[in-house]
Protein backbone atom coordinates (compact mmCIF):
# COMPACT_ATOMS: atom_id res chain seq x y z
CA UNK A 1 0.00 0.00 0.00
CA UNK A 2 1.28 2.98 -0.94
CA UNK A 3 1.86 6.37 1.80
CA UNK A 4 -1.54 8.17 0.51
CA UNK A 5 -4.26 5.11 0.48
CA UNK A 6 -2.11 4.01 4.00
CA UNK A 7 -2.75 7.58 5.57
CA UNK A 8 -6.29 7.73 4.62
CA UNK A 9 -6.76 3.50 5.94
CA UNK A 10 -5.46 4.62 9.28
CA UNK A 11 -7.35 7.92 9.34
CA UNK A 12 -10.35 5.91 10.76
CA UNK A 13 -8.54 5.33 13.95
CA UNK A 14 -8.94 8.98 15.36
CA UNK A 15 -12.84 7.93 14.38
CA UNK A 16 -13.67 4.77 15.83
CA UNK A 17 -16.82 5.28 18.26
CA UNK A 18 -18.44 7.66 15.22
CA UNK A 19 -17.73 4.78 12.62
CA UNK A 20 -19.16 2.32 15.29
CA UNK A 21 -21.95 4.49 15.98
CA UNK A 22 -23.24 5.48 12.13
CA UNK A 23 -21.96 2.89 9.75
CA UNK A 24 -24.66 0.85 7.90
CA UNK A 25 -24.64 -3.20 8.88
CA UNK A 26 -25.18 -5.57 6.44
CA UNK A 27 -28.45 -7.11 5.66
CA UNK A 28 -29.11 -10.72 5.89
CA UNK A 29 -29.34 -11.45 2.30
CA UNK A 30 -25.69 -11.10 2.11
CA UNK A 31 -24.70 -14.20 4.50
CA UNK A 32 -27.25 -16.29 2.51
CA UNK A 33 -25.84 -15.36 -0.31
CA UNK A 34 -22.21 -16.01 1.42
CA UNK A 35 -23.35 -19.08 2.21
CA UNK A 36 -24.79 -20.39 -1.18
CA UNK A 37 -21.58 -19.11 -3.50
CA UNK A 38 -18.90 -20.10 -0.91
CA UNK A 39 -21.04 -23.30 -1.01
CA UNK A 40 -21.20 -24.43 2.76
CA UNK A 41 -23.15 -22.52 6.17
CA UNK A 42 -21.20 -20.44 7.75
CA UNK A 43 -22.08 -22.73 10.98
CA UNK A 44 -19.00 -23.72 12.44
CA UNK A 45 -17.27 -22.22 9.73
CA UNK A 46 -13.54 -20.98 10.77
CA UNK A 47 -13.43 -17.39 9.32
CA UNK A 48 -10.60 -14.94 8.87
CA UNK A 49 -12.52 -11.05 9.05
CA UNK A 50 -9.66 -9.49 7.30
CA UNK A 51 -9.98 -5.62 7.90
CA UNK A 52 -12.36 -6.02 10.38
CA UNK A 53 -12.69 -2.30 11.59
CA UNK A 54 -14.81 -2.15 14.48
CA UNK A 55 -16.45 -5.25 14.20
CA UNK A 56 -19.63 -4.76 12.18
CA UNK A 57 -18.85 -7.96 9.92
CA UNK A 58 -17.19 -9.61 12.51
CA UNK A 59 -20.33 -10.10 14.65
CA UNK A 60 -22.93 -10.54 11.99
CA UNK A 61 -20.51 -13.62 10.52
CA UNK A 62 -20.23 -14.64 14.59
CA UNK A 63 -23.99 -14.27 14.78
CA UNK A 64 -24.49 -16.89 12.33
CA UNK A 65 -22.71 -19.15 14.40
CA UNK A 66 -18.95 -18.43 12.69
CA UNK A 67 -16.25 -19.50 14.33
CA UNK A 68 -14.42 -15.77 13.45
CA UNK A 69 -10.68 -14.57 14.35
CA UNK A 70 -10.70 -10.94 13.10
CA UNK A 71 -7.71 -8.85 12.08
CA UNK A 72 -7.45 -5.16 12.34
CA UNK A 73 -4.42 -2.94 11.99
CA UNK A 74 -5.37 0.49 13.84
CA UNK A 75 -4.98 1.11 17.22
CA UNK A 76 -8.15 2.43 17.59
CA UNK A 77 -10.29 0.63 14.91
CA UNK A 78 -9.04 -2.49 17.40
CA UNK A 79 -9.75 -1.00 20.60
CA UNK A 80 -13.38 0.15 19.45
CA UNK A 81 -13.99 -3.76 17.90
CA UNK A 82 -12.47 -5.42 21.99
CA UNK A 83 -15.14 -2.91 23.35
CA UNK A 84 -17.85 -4.16 21.43
CA UNK A 85 -17.11 -7.59 20.84
CA UNK A 86 -14.90 -8.97 23.77
CA UNK A 87 -15.61 -12.80 22.98
CA UNK A 88 -14.31 -12.51 19.06
CA UNK A 89 -10.63 -12.76 18.72
CA UNK A 90 -8.86 -10.02 17.46
CA UNK A 91 -5.02 -9.91 16.15
CA UNK A 92 -3.20 -7.16 14.90
CA UNK A 93 -1.90 -7.24 11.35
CA UNK A 94 -3.57 -6.44 7.57
CA UNK A 95 -3.89 -8.40 4.73
CA UNK A 96 -1.10 -8.11 3.34
CA UNK A 97 1.33 -9.81 5.72
CA UNK A 98 -1.80 -12.18 8.13
CA UNK A 99 -0.70 -13.13 11.16
CA UNK A 100 -2.55 -16.32 10.97
CA UNK A 101 -1.80 -20.06 10.20
CA UNK A 102 -1.29 -21.77 6.73
CA UNK A 103 -4.70 -23.63 5.94
CA UNK A 104 -6.15 -22.70 8.76
CA UNK A 105 -9.34 -20.88 7.62
CA UNK A 106 -12.92 -22.23 5.50
CA UNK A 107 -13.85 -18.75 4.83
CA UNK A 108 -11.67 -15.38 4.58
CA UNK A 109 -13.59 -11.85 4.53
CA UNK A 110 -12.81 -8.54 3.53
CA UNK A 111 -15.22 -6.20 4.11
CA UNK A 112 -15.11 -2.88 2.77
CA UNK A 113 -11.46 -3.59 3.35
CA UNK A 114 -9.93 -5.27 0.03
CA UNK A 115 -9.15 -1.96 -1.95
CA UNK A 116 -6.80 -1.03 1.09
CA UNK A 117 -4.53 -4.05 0.35
CA UNK A 118 -1.92 -4.69 -2.20
CA UNK A 119 -3.32 -7.32 -4.62
CA UNK A 120 0.10 -9.04 -5.62
CA UNK A 121 0.68 -9.51 -1.31
CA UNK A 122 -2.79 -9.81 0.09
CA UNK A 123 -3.93 -12.76 -3.07
CA UNK A 124 -1.56 -15.22 -2.27
CA UNK A 125 -1.93 -14.50 1.42
CA UNK A 126 -5.25 -15.47 1.35
CA UNK A 127 -4.23 -18.52 -0.85
CA UNK A 128 -1.93 -19.50 2.62
CA UNK A 129 -4.08 -19.12 4.92
CA UNK A 130 -7.57 -20.73 3.36
CA UNK A 131 -7.81 -24.54 3.23
CA UNK A 132 -8.17 -26.40 0.27
CA UNK A 133 -11.78 -25.99 -1.30
CA UNK A 134 -12.07 -22.47 1.25
CA UNK A 135 -13.30 -19.12 0.25
CA UNK A 136 -12.50 -15.74 -0.44
CA UNK A 137 -15.01 -13.41 0.06
CA UNK A 138 -15.26 -9.44 -0.95
CA UNK A 139 -17.82 -7.04 -0.31
CA UNK A 140 -17.96 -3.49 -0.42
CA UNK A 141 -21.38 -1.16 0.59
CA UNK A 142 -22.34 1.75 -1.06
CA UNK A 143 -24.92 4.08 -1.42
CA UNK A 144 -27.19 2.79 -4.58
CA UNK A 145 -26.49 6.05 -7.15
CA UNK A 146 -29.66 5.31 -9.20
CA UNK A 147 -31.68 7.25 -6.14
CA UNK A 148 -31.86 10.38 -7.71
CA UNK A 149 -31.47 12.21 -4.00
CA UNK A 150 -28.29 10.12 -3.36
CA UNK A 151 -26.50 10.81 -6.65
CA UNK A 152 -27.25 14.54 -6.72
CA UNK A 153 -25.44 14.42 -2.88
CA UNK A 154 -22.63 12.93 -4.52
CA UNK A 155 -22.49 14.85 -7.02
CA UNK A 156 -22.30 17.58 -4.53
CA UNK A 157 -19.53 15.62 -2.50
CA UNK A 158 -17.52 15.39 -5.53
CA UNK A 159 -17.80 19.13 -5.85
CA UNK A 160 -16.90 20.39 -2.69
CA UNK A 161 -13.64 17.71 -2.65
CA UNK A 162 -13.08 18.71 -6.34
CA UNK A 163 -12.93 14.90 -6.96
CA UNK A 164 -14.85 12.33 -9.47
CA UNK A 165 -18.33 11.46 -8.50
CA UNK A 166 -19.54 8.04 -7.54
CA UNK A 167 -17.56 4.90 -6.03
CA UNK A 168 -13.76 4.59 -7.22
CA UNK A 169 -13.25 1.28 -9.17
CA UNK A 170 -12.77 -2.00 -6.81
CA UNK A 171 -10.74 -4.34 -8.89
CA UNK A 172 -11.60 -8.37 -8.10
CA UNK A 173 -8.21 -10.39 -8.82
CA UNK A 174 -9.48 -11.64 -12.20
CA UNK A 175 -6.86 -14.60 -12.00
CA UNK A 176 -9.25 -16.31 -8.99
CA UNK A 177 -12.53 -16.25 -10.87
CA UNK A 178 -15.24 -14.92 -8.64
CA UNK A 179 -19.06 -15.51 -8.70
CA UNK A 180 -20.81 -12.41 -8.05
CA UNK A 181 -23.87 -10.87 -6.56
CA UNK A 182 -25.77 -7.64 -6.16
CA UNK A 183 -27.75 -6.99 -3.12
CA UNK A 184 -29.47 -3.91 -2.72
CA UNK A 185 -31.21 -3.21 0.92
CA UNK A 186 -31.89 0.13 2.86
CA UNK A 187 -32.13 1.22 6.10
CA UNK A 188 -33.96 4.47 8.19
CA UNK A 189 -31.89 6.46 10.52
CA UNK A 190 -31.84 9.87 12.00
CA UNK A 191 -30.92 12.88 9.96
CA UNK A 192 -28.24 13.48 12.30
CA UNK A 193 -26.73 9.71 11.98
CA UNK A 194 -27.15 10.35 8.00
CA UNK A 195 -24.71 13.38 8.31
CA UNK A 196 -22.12 11.21 10.68
CA UNK A 197 -21.95 8.49 8.12
CA UNK A 198 -20.72 10.76 5.72
CA UNK A 199 -18.21 12.33 7.95
CA UNK A 200 -16.60 8.65 8.95
CA UNK A 201 -15.64 8.55 5.54
CA UNK A 202 -11.62 8.85 4.73
CA UNK A 203 -12.10 11.44 2.36
CA UNK A 204 -14.04 13.91 5.19
CA UNK A 205 -11.59 12.22 7.87
CA UNK A 206 -8.39 12.99 5.59
CA UNK A 207 -10.70 16.71 4.89
CA UNK A 208 -10.44 17.72 8.64
CA UNK A 209 -13.28 18.77 10.93
CA UNK A 210 -13.58 22.53 9.64
CA UNK A 211 -13.87 21.44 6.19
CA UNK A 212 -16.55 18.48 7.06
CA UNK A 213 -18.76 21.27 9.02
CA UNK A 214 -18.78 23.19 6.72
CA UNK A 215 -19.92 20.60 3.82
CA UNK A 216 -22.03 19.09 6.38
CA UNK A 217 -23.70 22.02 7.44
CA UNK A 218 -24.72 23.07 3.98
CA UNK A 219 -26.13 19.53 3.75
CA UNK A 220 -28.51 19.52 6.67
CA UNK A 221 -31.32 22.00 5.74
CA UNK A 222 -31.15 20.33 1.72
CA UNK A 223 -31.44 16.50 3.02
CA UNK A 224 -34.06 17.65 5.25
CA UNK A 225 -36.14 19.28 2.84
CA UNK A 226 -36.93 15.59 1.26
CA UNK A 227 -37.30 14.32 4.56
CA UNK A 228 -39.30 16.55 6.59
CA UNK A 229 -40.15 13.92 9.31
CA UNK A 230 -36.34 13.89 10.14
CA UNK A 231 -35.61 10.74 9.55
CA UNK A 232 -33.66 9.51 6.23
CA UNK A 233 -34.19 6.32 3.88
CA UNK A 234 -30.64 5.67 2.80
CA UNK A 235 -30.13 2.59 0.07
CA UNK A 236 -27.84 0.88 -0.60
CA UNK A 237 -26.37 -1.92 -3.29
CA UNK A 238 -23.39 -4.76 -1.52
CA UNK A 239 -21.85 -5.97 -4.19
CA UNK A 240 -19.92 -9.63 -3.36
CA UNK A 241 -17.55 -11.67 -5.23
CA UNK A 242 -17.12 -14.99 -3.95
CA UNK A 243 -14.16 -17.67 -5.01
CA UNK A 244 -13.52 -21.07 -4.15
CA UNK A 245 -9.86 -21.45 -4.29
Amino acid sequence: MTTQPRTRARSFDAAAPLYAAHRPGYPGELFDALEELGGRPLEGARVADVGAGTGIASGALSARGADVVAVEPGDGMAAEFRRAHPRIPLVRGDGDRLPLATSGFDLVTYAQAWHWTDPARSVPEARRVLRPGGALALWWNDLDFTVPWIAEQDARIAAFLDAAPGVAPRGLPPELGFTTREIRWSRRVPLDSHLANHASHSVFLMLGEAGTREFLDAERPRVAALFPDGVVEERYVVTLGVSVL
